[in-house]
Parts: C-alpha cells; sequence; structure tokens
C-alpha cells in the first residue's frame, strides 16, 4: 500500500510540473521541488506544490517571484515631512514683515509706525497669483527694512477688508502716518514693478511738509480708526 502511495504521489508531481514547463520557459530550470503556493497552467487551472526543496531552490524561486517591500513607513514620513515645513504664506521677509490677524492688530500697526512708511499686502492662501508674487515681496521686505510690511489674509480678516474696499487680490496699500492711505492697486508678478515703483515713490523717509503725489483715502487719526472699527463690526 504505500509503494502505491508513493508512486502515485511522484506521478502527480510529475504531472504538474510537466504543466508548469509547457506554460512558461522560466519553469524548465526550476526543479519539481521548489516550494510554490499557486501558479496558473496554459489550461488555466492551478496546481498547488508543497513547500519543499532545498535553500538554492528556494532562492531560484523568489528571483522569479520578487516579494514586495512595504512602502507604509516611506510614505508616513514623507507625510510628516512635509507637515513639519511652514505653508508658503507663514513664511516672513525678516522683522519687518508682521501677520494681521484683526482689525485692532491692523490699526495698532498703523499707530505705533508713525511716520515710516507702511505697506499692506492683501492676499489669499488659495490664491495663485498671492503665492507666486509672494517670494519678490520677501525679499523686498528684507532689501527695505526701514518699511513695515503688514500681511492681511483675506479670510482671515474678511470685515477689515470689506471696509477698505478690497475686492481684488493681490492688492496693496501704502500707509504714512497723518497722510493716511497714499497709493492702493492691485498688483501681479508680472507687474512687480509697479510696486517697486510706488516704494520709489514715498520711501522718502518723513513728510513733514505734507506733500504726497495723491491724496489721502483715509487719514490714521483716532476718527478714522474708530471708523473702520464701526464699520468692521457692522459688518459682521
Amino acid at each position: 500500500m504505500a509503494d502505491v502511495i508513493r508512486s502515485s504521489t511522484t506521478t502527480f508531481r510529475s504531472f504538474c510540473f510537466s504543466l508548469l514547463s509547457s506554460s512558461s520557459s522560466e519553469w524548465a530550470s526550476i526543479s519539481p521541488q521548489i516550494g510554490v503556493r499557486s501558479c496558473r497552467s496554459s489550461a488555466n487551472r492551478f496546481c498547488h506544490l508543497s513547500l519543499s526543496g532545498s535553500s538554492s531552490s528556494i532562492g531560484m524561486a523568489n528571483s522569479v517571484f520578487p516579494q514586495r517591500k512595504p512602502r507604509l513607513s516611506v510614505q508616513v514620513q514623507a507625510a510628516v515631512a512635509e507637515t513639519e515645513q511652514p505653508k508658503w504664506w507663514e513664511k516672513n521677509g525678516g522683522p519687518n514683515m508682521i501677520d494681521i490677524h484683526s482689525t485692532e492688530d491692523f490699526l495698532n500697526a498703523l499707530k505705533e509706525a508713525g511716520d515710516r512708511l507702511v505697506i499692506v499686502d492683501f492676499y489669499g492662501t488659495w490664491c495663485a497669483s498671492c503665492r507666486a508674487l509672494f517670494p519678490k515681496l520677501c525679499k523686498t521686505a528684507e532689501e527695505h527694512p526701514e518699511i513695515l510690511f503688514l500681511k492681511v489674509n483675506f479670510d482671515e480678516n474678511k470685515p477689515l477688508c470689506k471696509s477698505l474696499n478690497v475686492k481684488v487680490l493681490p492688492y496693496f496699500h501704502f500707509y504714512r502716518g497723518a497722510e493716511g492711505q497714499i497709493e492702493s492697486f492691485s498688483c501681479s508678478l508680472a507687474k512687480f514693478g509697479k510696486l517697486r515703483e510706488a516704494i520709489g515713490r514715498h520711501n522718502k523717509g518723513s513728510c513733514s511738509n505734507g506733500s504726497s503725489s495723491s491724496s489721502p483715502d483715509v487719514e490714521v487719526d483716532d476718527c478714522s480708526m474708530q471708523s473702520i472699527s464701526v464699520q468692521t463690526n457692522n459688518s459682521v
């Protein structure tokens, strides 16, 4: 009985190997004793072989069926590294570039600036033009430490932007002390020279003689500050 079982097993294994050999030339060089879980024959049937064989045979099988290495850890590390980097609008051009988070911050910054030239950048985190222009703005802030740059996030300060009639982004306001707002315009990266020209016109130190290239739209005194505050509160 044992001889019959042994003979049947040998015949079955030889039959399976012959099917494998006929379906692919790569299987012809592999011993019938190689441990393979499953393979597809030319007749689209599966035959299962027992896991056995020498280490060299198993190594040959691994070369035919390379194991995939998990990439989960690499993806997690990349995600962590990305979250650690600051967003583009969070980067700063220096100590003379300040983020504005409320109307009170805006009014206090203008009041504390005195006769110093103040440039306000109204931007949106979703605005492609704002993002493209921002590195040039940071470089300009580094080149002009005497100018105060205020960054106003449109979505975070909608009441303030509405009270100042800011409808297009990126948008810039120029202020100086008692003169108030001395210029305002929209500017993209392609027209960045417009911002540099405005800096050249207004960055002349204290203008105590009251002269200006344009009449002020908003005077930064106590009355105008209260007016902006009232408009902001009513629009909430």
